[in-house]
């Protein structure tokens, strides 16, 4: 256990920094922290499952990551189009964000997995 610890540790502290040396080369300067996080923390997380638990395990966990990440595209662009209505109240368009990125992800997590 405090093994893996140390190589996550490790691993995701070398692509942590790859990754946001990257996105300071990049402009606008806020992807660095976009680059900085998401990817290294999924390659980190499918190296490790990858290592531990095989090649059919990993593959499960990247379209889990997949599903997950078109729940957050969907999300983003509900945010754009919520904040375009300044009348709406902000629980109402944080309520309606939340449920997009709930209802997308899971719509394409059944159609990816099933019912299983």
């Amino acid at each position: 256990m405090l093994e893996e610890a140390a190589i996550r540790f490790v691993l995701g502290g070398v692509l942590v920094s790859f990754f946001a040396a990257i996105g300071t080369v990049l402009r606008p300067p806020s992807f660095a922290g976009l680059f900085g996080s998401a990817p290294s923390v999924a390659i980190a997380t499918l190296a490790l499952a990858f290592a531990n638990k095989g090649p059919d395990y990993a593959a499960i966990e990247s379209r889990s990551m997949i599903v997950g990440s078109l729940g957050l595209v969907a999300y983003g662009i509900s945010c754009r189009w919520i904040l375009r209505r300044p009348d709406t109240p902000v629980w109402v368009g944080a309520a309606a964000c939340w449920f997009t990125w709930l209802a997308v992800t899971f719509v394409l997590a059944l159609l990816v997995f099933g019912r299983s």
